[in-house]
């Protein structure tokens, strides 16, 4: 596993948001041109994307072409490549603290690459769907600072929920790394919202 994921770090660049993405802090200008940034930035991420899946022994062939199956290489590689760090005593406090509940807060938290892969893959996901789905268009909302995905960049064409690619990769990720999910989830997010892309019901 050390060595599949030091042959991956050489072969795969971090994105590095220009921004704070603290979005309800965020100014209308500022959250706009996040907007932006992050549209322009998809074709480069899924190339980035491709480069260290294809350079990973067993995933040399895999294409970002946009098809559904394409998620389930996509997938399996994810889950080898998830990643955890210690967090430290001040992101521990800092997690107490928001709780009304005395619990005991989860010792690991994703790397900085794992969050930045989740990216890509969400980028990813968000490109199979519209692909397929035609009716599918990005959104940002910006009327309602108490809504979760405030300012985000989130999927509209499925009737009245969004998606927001982004929060379910980085979801999923969590779920990889506690051990609570496989990559098989991938496809199963992608069907799952496909077949309300089909039916524009929820």
């Amino acid at each position: 596993m050390e060595l599949l994921r030091s042959f991956t770090d050489m072969h795969y660049s971090i994105i590095q948001p220009p921004f704070t993405l603290k979005f309800r802090q965020m100014s209308e200008q500022e959250l706009k041109d996040y907007y932006q940034w992050f549209l322009g930035m998809i074709p480069k991420r899924i190339c980035e994307l491709e480069g260290a899946v294809t350079a990973t022994p067993s995933f040399e062939t895999w294409s970002p072409d946009l098809s559904a199956v394409s998620l389930d290489a996509l997938g399996v590689w994810f889950a080898e490549n998830v990643e955890t760090r210690q967090r430290t005593s001040e992101e521990v406090d800092k997690i107490q603290g928001l709780s009304t509940l005395k619990t005991d807060s989860p010792e690991e938290e994703l790397t900085n690459k794992t969050f930045s892969l989740s990216l890509d893959i969400g980028m990813y996901l968000s490109q199979v769907l519209v692909n397929n789905y035609p009716n599918i268009k990005w959104h940002q909302p910006l009327d309602d600072k108490k809504f979760v995905d405030f300012g985000q960049p989130v999927l509209i064409g499925f009737g009245r929920v969004p998606l927001n690619p982004i929060r379910i990769i980085v979801t999923l990720a969590y779920g990889i790394a506690s051990g609570k999910q496989t990559g098989i989830r991938l496809k199963e997010i992608y069907e799952y919202w496909s077949q309300h892309a089909s039916k524009n019901t929820i």
